[in-house]
């Protein structure tokens, strides 16, 4: 973070937004397409899009205190023409974009600027992300040194204290080994950095899976946390026949903080819930 920034304390992260898909986050006005057409939000995106406007203007102002914080949207912000899927709003990415800026430019404002964007999967952002890449400019997102608006990974410090945030982390379709890629995960990024006199972080954040995790580990700065944000999409056709059939969409995000005596994390996190029951 640059001098001005130095007090920030506190960090959201939002992740897998998925804008331009009929199970993505939407807004719930018409939404405008190439042609002239519109695209109007269904019932289960708009039970979504309310979730998504008390995570901003509720659980966030509550768990900030009123104090300055910033803004990580870690990837897959975009839907994209992915695996032959037929399950978009519109194919065309300038549709797709438009969703998008309507649904983070708010956020800016609301972070004052200290808005930051972080590349998602090629499949569903272009090939080195470069949709998710332009739409980071266009929001005015901050840029790295080298001058790109959406990164692949950003070594974050708050507070003193160093958190690394990435998009992807290993997967799994059995619930009881979730945590596993989370402590390798962590295991890694303190191997690496010991090997090369480098100092590990106190928070490691992915995103990708659309489930959240979290685990702790005890270190000399108190405690190591891998923690993996919830997204906001609902159940596609790939997750009904993947390892994700038996379990319900969690929506949400997390806090990164650093406290007076240590650094944690808080999270706020929905359940779309069962489909409706069929009593005979």
């Amino acid at each position: 973070m640059s001098t001005d920034e130095e007090h920030i304390k506190q960090v959201v992260v939002v992740s897998d937004l998925h804008c331009g898909c009929q199970l993505g986050l939407c807004p719930p006005v018409p939404i405008e397409l190439d042609n002239g057409g519109t695209y109007s939000a269904s019932s289960l995106q708009l039970k979504v899009w309310n979730w998504w406007e008390e995570f901003w203007r509720r659980w966030v102002p509550m768990v900030t205190r009123g104090e300055p914080f910033a803004i990580v949207i870690n990837g897959d912000t975009l839907d994209g023409v992915h695996h032959n899927s037929t399950h978009q709003i519109s194919h065309n990415l300038t549709d797709q974009k438009r969703i998008a800026e309507t649904v983070l430019k708010p956020l800016v404002a609301q972070c004052n600027g200290h808005f930051y964007m972080i590349r998602g999967t090629e499949a569903h952002v272009g090939k080195s992300g470069q949709e998710e890449e332009a739409l980071a400019k266009s929001l005015g997102a901050i840029p790295n040194e080298i001058g790109n608006y959406a990164r692949w990974d950003m070594w974050l410090r708050i507070s003193g204290k160093l958190a690394h945030i990435t998009h992807h982390i290993g997967t799994t379709s059995s619930l009881q080994y979730e945590t596993t890629a989370l402590m390798k995960e962590y295991a890694i990024a303190c191997a690496e950095a010991g090997c090369w006199g480098l100092e590990a972080p106190c928070w490691v954040a992915r995103a990708h899976r659309h489930r959240y995790a979290k685990i702790e580990v005890p270190m000399s700065q108190g405690e190591g946390i891998c923690i993996v944000s919830p997204g906001w999409q609902l159940k596609t056709p790939f997750v009904w026949h993947g390892a994700g059939r038996n379990t319900n969409p969690q929506f949400g995000g997390i806090l990164l903080r650093a406290g007076n005596e240590t650094h944690f994390t808080r999270r706020q996190i929905w359940n779309i819930g069962r489909t409706q029951e069929v009593v005979l």
